[in-house]
């Protein structure tokens, strides 16, 4: 099979993921699972040839590649789909991972997100954090928000991914979508230039490192709604990973201006589903006054009794996300224990 056959089979077969590793046949993850496709393991050689065809169709150069560096960058086949391609090596040959992205947008209500996750999106300033582990679906999570601002108000959004994966047309707001090492050179100049284009939101692909997630909170405090993601699990561990990158001496003044600037943190994870396939948790946290003084008192371990007592807010522990899940019939009781924070909590919640 060549590039075009294998993404046309992996769409037919609702991949999420398509594998392309030396010593294996074609693989793709379906709803949580591999599936080995008919056909003899791959070889270098045809890996090669299978990535010449993906930089082609890409319409990309091999620069990174050649130079020793992973590449990551996204295609479009037209009538088909996008998709996100990573190629690397390992083990001295090449390799690549694709992740399939449909056109149109997701639907929220089909992927179970939360209205009390998607209103936070209807804050008009402020810092709002996706975060989760890589592949939770923290990206479909903030399209579906930016379509809901995109449908409802006139506001200049502009977005910084990479790459860029799905593709906003502009309704009542102006998109305008950057994709990093093609339209900027990187996620701390592109947010600088975003302060000069008039923006009222801005996606920000990942707060990766000291340079991005000083200058996404300083972007914050202008007066724009800024959307981003970590990768950690749960709103104590997203404040200190972001406190943890500033020097001891600035932390006291972080806590202050984070408090004061974050609006909501949402951590999400996949979870096996009761008739197979997956369905997502969610752990909501949005931003009161007894929120605010935790942060700045350094009490983030009081934050889980607050999300407990603010389901009336639409806040939830990723533990409660579960628990009404298992009750639905969602998902398993095993499921449920083997996802949760607090086993013996959970198992007591069980009965």
């Amino acid at each position: 099979m060549n590039i075009t056959e294998i993404l046309q089979k992996a769409v037919g077969a609702e991949a999420s993921d398509i594998f392309l590793i030396a010593g294996l046949p074609v693989t793709f993850k379906c709803h949580g699972h591999q599936e080995r496709q008919p056909g003899d393991r791959l070889l270098p050689d045809s890996i090669s040839v299978l990535v010449d065809e993906i930089y082609t169709l890409g319409k990309r150069e091999r620069t990174n590649l050649e130079r020793g560096l992973d590449d990551d960058f996204s295609i479009t086949i037209p009538q088909l789909g996008r998709f996100r391609v990573n190629v690397f090596r390992q083990r001295g040959s090449l390799a690549a991972v694709i992740r399939v992205i449909r056109f149109g947008l997701p639907d929220p209500v089909q992927l179970g997100i939360p209205e009390a996750v998607l209103s936070m999106a209807d804050n008009k300033k402020g810092l709002v954090l996706i975060t989760g582990s890589a592949g939770t679906g923290k990206s479909t999570t903030l399209a579906c928000m930016i379509d809901r601002i995109n449908k409802s108000r006139d506001a200049h959004v502009i977005t910084m991914e990479d790459p860029i994966e799905y593709i906003h047309r502009h309704d009542k707001s102006i998109v305008t979508q950057r994709e990093i090492a093609i339209d900027t050179p990187g996620y701390p100049e592109s947010l600088r230039s975003a302060l000069r284009e008039s923006p009222d939101v801005i996606l920000l692909g990942e707060m990766r490192d000291y340079d991005t997630i000083s200058a996404a909170m300083t972007a914050a405090e202008t007066g724009v709604l800024l959307l981003s993601t970590l990768h950690t699990s749960g709103a104590a561990n997203t404040i200190n990973r972001i406190l943890d990158v500033f020097p001891a001496n600035q932390q006291q003044q972080v806590k202050i201006q984070l408090a004061q600037i974050l609006k909501g943190i949402v951590c999400q994870q996949l979870v096996p589903a009761a008739d197979g396939g997956l369905v997502a948790a969610f752990e909501v946290m949005k931003s009161t006054v007894a929120v605010q003084n935790m942060i700045r008192e350094s009490k983030l371990h009081q934050l889980e009794s607050v999300m407990q007592a603010g389901a009336a807010d639409g806040m939830c522990t990723m533990d409660g996300s579960l628990l009404q899940l298992y009750k639905e019939g969602k998902i398993t009781k095993d499921t449920a224990l083997l996802s949760c924070v607090n086993y013996e909590n959970m198992v007591k919640r069980l009965g």
